[in-house]
């Protein structure tokens, strides 16, 4: 089968290897779609989201749509043809955090398409266990079951978030991520909620997914509130300067989410306006077990439209493309599908 391998920064080569065969409780999966997603983008630009370099050629991917090949799976109503979202996470089940229901914070976790060799879903067959593949009702598009990893993550970010009702949200990053933010915001019942990035064609897409107000700079957020700052800020961008801007956005007392990788994996931020505001940090690790499902019921609903985040769509062969226009923000690019 064909496969995208990441060789090195900027480097991603299409490879022929072997169709993988499913182990004890494993079925077999034909790639439907796969979404490209920050963390994929920071190991092409950067090596890795940590700091951090591996040698040998990675397939990258782990927001995955796939088609059950057989019937493998079928007492698990896992049908040959079945549609289904893939979960790349595997933890141990056994450390201390999966035990007490943390698995998304497993330090054993393998995830596919992580450094330094779980491979992901940028080709045209994989397996995985029963347990991590969830069927999708009918209409759902394979994109948009792609998609939904990410909108478990957005989901996991309001959980921690904890809102309240009439709260206002500041949005900081228009990407991926942040769109579904802001509509998770406005579907939780935010009393406003604000959006910035740095770019225009951005801008204009929180605005279609809800935004009320929508600048480039973080110090518009002052004057929407008067000075005040908002409750919440969700901060969802690859900057190293964001949990400064998010400190400088929100109010006295308020809480900060930080759901964005930075590329140099370092943040820095002013001790004395986190101690003086009296703030609560919390940081974003995927997604805490049993989320798929409340997705999936959200897309089903209508509450949540993934398909405006899928601007453009490549063949498994133009990975590499799909990469290089995501990472350089051409076209006006949200989200790169690729589709099998």
């Amino acid at each position: 089968m064909n496969a995208a391998f990441l060789h090195g920064i900027g480097d991603i080569r299409i490879s022929q290897i072997p169709v993988p065969q499913p182990q004890e409780d494993e079925v077999l999966l034909k790639i439907r779609a796969v979404g490209i997603c920050g963390s994929d983008l920071h190991c092409y630009v950067d090596g890795g989201t940590d700091g951090s370099a591996w040698g040998a050629p990675l397939i990258l991917g782990h927001e995955i749509a796939a088609e059950v090949v057989d019937d493998a799976g079928a007492a698990a109503g896992l049908a040959a043809g079945c549609l289904v979202a893939v979960d790349p996470g595997r933890p141990c089940g056994r450390c201390e955090w999966c035990r007490r229901g943390h698995a998304n914070l497993c330090p054993a976790v393998r995830f596919s398409g992580s450094p330094p060799d779980t491979h992901g879903g940028l080709c045209e067959y994989m397996t995985a266990p029963v347990a991590n593949l969830y069927p999708v009702p009918d209409g759902f598009s394979a994109a948009d079951t792609a998609i939904l990893e990410l909108l478990g993550v957005a989901l996991h970010t309001m959980d921690l978030a904890a809102l309240k009702p009439d709260e206002t949200i500041a949005v900081l990053g228009a990407g991926p991520l942040g769109l579904l933010l802001i509509q998770l915001s406005r579907h939780l019942g935010a009393a406003s909620v604000f959006a910035v990035d740095p770019l225009q064609y951005r801008c204009a897409a929180a605005g279609e997914c809800g935004a009320d107000e929508i600048a480039t700079s973080h110090e518009a957020v002052a004057e929407w509130t008067d000075g005040r700052g908002v409750d919440v800020v969700l901060e969802a961008t690859n900057s190293a300067d964001a949990m400064q801007d998010a400190a400088q956005t929100v109010r006295i007392g308020g809480r900060l989410l930080l759901a964005g990788i930075p590329g140099s994996d370092t943040v820095s931020v002013s001790a004395s306006l986190l101690r003086r505001k009296g703030l609560t940090l919390k940081a974003v690790r995927r997604m805490a077990p049993g989320v798929y499902p409340r997705a999936i019921q959200l897309v089903s609903s209508g509450a949540i439209d993934l398909q405006r985040l899928a601007t453009h769509t490549f063949s498994l062969q133009q990975t590499a493309e799909a990469f290089a226009l995501q990472a350089n923000q051409r076209d006006s690019v949200i989200k790169s599908i690729i589709a099998m």
